[in-house]
C-alpha cells in the first residue's frame, strides 16, 4: 500500500458515505506559544527563548522535503498570538517572537496493539535528521533569524511556560 490516502465507502443509511483511513507514516508538529522554553541537556542548559513558539518535530518515514517546507511555512504564519483587540490574528513573524525546535520521534508511536508504544513509523536517522535540519533551516529563512534547537537523539529536558495555554498539533498529510 502506497503513503496514498485510501478511501473506502461503506453503505450507511441507504447513502454512501466516504469513511477516510489514512497511512499514519506523517511528520507532526506539535506547536505550543510559549512565554519562555529552554532544553537542557545533561543538567546544562543547551538553548532557550523568550516570547514564541517551542515545537516538538516528529519525522516519519516516507516524509519528503516538499512536507517540511509545507510545515514550516505554516508553522511560522499561523496566526495564533494576540493582536490589540485580544483576538488570535497575529503570526510569529509579526510578533517578531522566537522559535525552539526539538526532534520528538516519540510523536509518531503507534499505540494501537499493547500497552508499549510502538516507534516502528519514525524515521530512522539517515531520513529524520537532514529532514529536522531543514525544518529548522526553512523556519529560520522565513522568519530572518536563527531558530534555537535542540540536540538530535539527546536526552532532552525541555522546560517551557505555555502561553494561554495554546497547543496546535498539526501534520504534513492530512494538512489539518
Amino acid at each position: 500500500m502506497d503513503s496514498e490516502a485510501v478511501v473506502l465507502i461503506f453503505h450507511h443509511f441507504q447513502t454512501y458515505n466516504p469513511i477516510y483511513f489514512v497511512n499514519l507514516r506523517i511528520m507532526k508538529l506539535v506547536i505550543q506559544r510559549v512565554i519562555e522554553a529552554s532544553v537542557s541537556i545533561g543538567g546544562e542548559l543547551h538553548n532557550a527563548i523568550g516570547q514564541g513558539l517551542m515545537v516538538l518535530v516528529g519525522v516519519a518515514e516516507g516524509d519528503t522535503p516538499d512536507d517540511v517546507r509545507w510545515l514550516a511555512s505554516k508553522c511560522v504564519a499561523m496566526r495564533i498570538f494576540s493582536d490589540n483587540a485580544g483576538v488570535m490574528n497575529r503570526s510569529l513573524a509579526d510578533v517578531d517572537g522566537e522559535l525552539l525546535a526539538v526532534s520528538q520521534f516519540t510523536l509518531c508511536a503507534s499505540t494501537r496493539k499493547g500497552n508499549r508504544p510502538s516507534y516502528i513509523r519514525a524515521a530512522g536517522h539517515d531520513i529524520a535528521i537532514p529532514l529536522y535540519e531543514m525544518f529548522c533551516d526553512e523556519c529560520s529563512s522565513l522568519l530572518g533569524k536563527e531558530v534555537k534547537k535542540g540536540v538530535f537523539g539527546a536526552d532532552m529536558q525541555v522546560s517551557l511556560v505555555n502561553d494561554g495555554p495554546v497547543t496546535i498539533v498539526i501534520d504534513s498529510k492530512l494538512k489539518d
